[in-house]
């Protein structure tokens, strides 16, 4: 009954965080899927340039990252009193940071230097990263008043607006790609106004909730103003730094693999951005579950139930492993329908719908790791994952993808194949060693409680 109980519990809370992330990965689906109608090489542009800005919004979302694990803890623990301020420093930091990435907005065309690609492509993918680096201080306070929200088990609001952010997307897509009601037509970087545009409303949107919600009402958010608190801020940054780079050793080593795939042209580019594009639709799955998992942990905590956090987490790989049986299932049997919805090119379709068979691989990997490591989140303990991370994705994940799809060392150039197969070898290992980490701090945990 007790673990029914729970299970149940974290399904209503997973479900609107599921469809706000499936939501926010169709954001990037409707991207590469109009740029993809407009042009391979547009597509391939997007792609590129989704590589250089996607790392720095998921640095900034791993920061905020660390506010639901602090907030659910200050609510199961009834001290509200603490979640104002908390908030509020979250977002003096994250508006910090949003800063230095409007900074890099100066510097990174010479880094494209270093890729060898035609100049069409160089165009695009600099006009699509200037443009999303513009709207980094909204994306960064978004993140953080949605973290306010989570934190407090309130997650349909992020479904809601997820909503509303798809709804400007599309349209904001297809004006400013194709040049409608007199705008310029503009092709892929079209796509990168278009996500700041989404960013705005979003924070719009959010902030106008937070504003005026009864349930959010006796956290008095908004009665007063907290100055930057030094302090306070490098507690944050320090407990969200190893989330950060955890995630981003995990995105980066599928975000950089299109820009090393340049040089083999546009068509192997826009293959591997399909396969990668439909998996990380997959991968919302398990990370809803493993956000979940994360906020439901922080609060029991808080409530001195450490038994109750474990009987959580076994419900959240129980539904992990079935809803990751389904994923496989489904990229399995609809990986040439799914290409074609991308793109109109029989080659870019016979390539993409080969490595979707791949992706269907690293499904159960993929589920095991991401809800063990936003377990440890709720446990606080975070960087322990920094290292297992790097070991997992760079050191065994990106060596193996680079070795099989650059060299010839042993086998022949792979390109996407090699980097698909270092993919599912990071996963694993990241699964295993996170999975190992979580045994022992639920048994040092339970020791304490």
């Amino acid at each position: 009954m007790a673990f029914k109980q729970e299970l149940k519990t974290i399904i209503q809370l997973a479900w609107p965080l599921l469809i706000a992330q499936i939501t926010q990965t169709l954001m990037g689906v409707s991207d590469t899927v109009m740029a993809g109608r407009y042009s391979a090489t547009d597509m391939a542009a997007v792609a590129i340039g989704f590589g250089f800005t996607f790392p720095i919004l998921v640095f900034i979302q791993g920061i905020t990252l660390a506010l639901p694990p602090m907030i659910s803890r200050f609510n199961g623990s009834k001290q509200i009193d603490k979640v104002a301020n908390a908030t509020q420093q979250m977002i003096w930091l994250a508006l910090t940071i949003s800063v230095f990435a409007l900074l890099f907005s100066l510097v990174f065309e010479p880094l494209l230097d270093l890729v060898n690609m035609d100049a069409q492509l160089r165009e695009i993918s600099v006009d699509y990263i200037q443009y999303v680096l513009y709207s980094m201080p909204a994306f960064a306070v978004y993140q953080a008043l949605r973290n306010y929200c989570e934190g407090l088990s309130i997650t349909k609001p992020s479904m809601l607006i997820m909503v509303i952010g798809l709804l400007v997307n599309i349209p904001a897509n297809y004006i400013l790609i194709y040049g409608k009601f007199g705008l310029p037509e503009l092709g892929g970087a079209g796509c990168g106004i278009a996500t700041g545009l989404v960013f705005c409303a979003m924070l719009f949107t959010t902030w106008l909730y937070t504003l005026k919600s009864s349930k959010l009402a006796k956290f008095n958010l908004y009665q007063k103003i907290y100055s930057p608190r030094l302090t306070d801020m490098v507690a944050s940054f320090k407990l969200g730094l190893p989330i950060a780079l955890t995630i981003l050793f995990e995105v980066t080593l599928f975000a950089a693999v299109p820009i090393l795939l340049a040089p083999f042209g546009p068509t192997i580019v826009a293959s591997h951005q399909i396969a990668l594009n439909f998996s990380a639709l997959m991968f919302m799955i398990p990370l809803s579950i493993g956000i979940t998992t994360s906020i439901r942990i922080g609060f029991l905590l808080g409530e001195q139930n450490p038994r109750q956090a474990k009987l959580a987490i076994k419900c959240a790989f129980t539904l992990g492993f079935c809803t990751s049986a389904f994923a496989a299932l489904t990229t399995v049997i609809l990986r040439v329908p799914i290409s074609q919805l991308y793109s109109i090119d029989p080659l870019v379709i016979d390539l993409a719908s080969s490595l979707l068979l791949f992706a269907a691989m690293f499904q159960f990997s993929d589920a095991i790791q991401v809800i063990s490591g936003h377990a440890l989140r709720g446990y606080k303990d975070t960087a322990a994952m920094f290292y297992l991370s790097f070991i997992s994705y760079w050191g065994v994940g990106m060596t193996i993808g680079c070795i099989l799809g650059l060299t010839d060392w042993i086998v022949p150039k792979m390109a996407a194949a090699g980097f698909w197969i270092g993919f599912i070898s990071g996963l694993t290992t990241a699964a295993v060693l996170l999975g190992l980490r979580l045994k022992y701090i639920q048994k040092q945990e339970h020791i304490l409680g």
